[in-house]
């Protein structure tokens, strides 16, 4: 199997400690989506009300787990005063989202992503002007390097990919993250974009970020699903749409439900 590099790009909210209402980020840091302002082992941005910052690929766990602390601990220090929480759904006062907040970094979500599992572009997300934004952490996985993201057999094989990545990191991550309300927004089963160097898988929150462990896990259970993968175990060949199915109900029970086997696969850390 050549060798796989795992990146991520999450987002984190700010809070006021006092008053431990959520606060905008739209003006307090560098960098853009477009922009990144370059740092360390990575790159720190604003994301509409969101703080965001993405690693420099890793090819170990110990580099991947290193990768993110010490982007996330430059990223704080950009923000003294505040609170930096990994939370996947803030919800803003609505005299301050609607009087402090510009229209701009109101919007939720940015370019499109797809669904693996149907092969077409997702809807983008509607929060029915409440004022309300989700965070994710997305896993970026690389397996290859200056493929056109317009090729159908790379698409295709994206799709593939991403509906793997369901079932080695999405259903799992209902055992730490069981809050259905960004999933009802964003983030359900296959959601992914294809990329040059592989695919962006886009189902996770955020809440993953706050456990060394629980990092290192995520790392791991992408190289696990990609070997499982090479050596021809597809799971979408056993088990079809379950984790379609799992994600997208919110089946937060499912390891009692369902007796599935994930070659490879490490438990979740203690705690989780």
């Amino acid at each position: 199997m050549p060798q796989v590099l795992v990146g991520a790009d999450p987002e984190l909210f700010m809070r006021n400690p006092n008053s431990g209402e959520f606060v905008s980020a739209h003006d307090k840091i560098p960098g853009t989506k477009y922009e990144p302002f370059k740092v360390p082992f990575g790159a720190i941005q604003v994301d509409g009300t969101a703080l965001e910052f993405n690693i420099d690929p890793a090819a170990t766990a110990k580099e991947f787990v290193d990768n993110i602390k010490a982007v996330r601990k430059t990223l704080e220090a950009y923000v003294p005063g505040y609170n930096v929480v990994a939370e996947p759904v803030a919800v803003y006062d609505e005299r301050y989202w609607f009087v402090e907040v510009p229209p701009e970094a109101q919007t939720l979500g940015c370019d499109p992503d797809y669904n693996a599992w149907l092969g077409e572009q997702n809807p983008g997300p509607n929060p029915g002007g409440k004022p309300i934004r989700t965070a994710s952490g997305h896993v970026h996985i690389g397996w290859t390097d200056g493929e056109d993201v317009y090729d159908a057999n790379h698409f295709a094989y994206c799709c593939r990919v991403a509906r793997q990545m369901d079932y080695y990191l999405g259903i799992h991550s209902l055992l730490w993250d069981k809050d259905n309300r960004r999933r009802e927004l964003y983030g359900q089963a296959g959601a992914f974009r294809p990329k040059p160097y592989g695919c962006e898988y886009r189902v996770l929150s955020n809440r993953w970020l706050d456990n060394d462990a629980l990092i290192e896990w995520v790392y791991n259970a992408v190289q696990a699903g990609m070997q499982a993968a090479n050596n021809g175990n597809w799971l979408e060949d056993k088990y079809g749409k379950l984790a379609q199915r799992i994600i997208n109900e919110n089946m937060v029970n499912w390891p009692k439900d369902f007796p599935l086997e994930f070659p490879g696969l490490e438990p979740l850390p203690e705690g989780v």
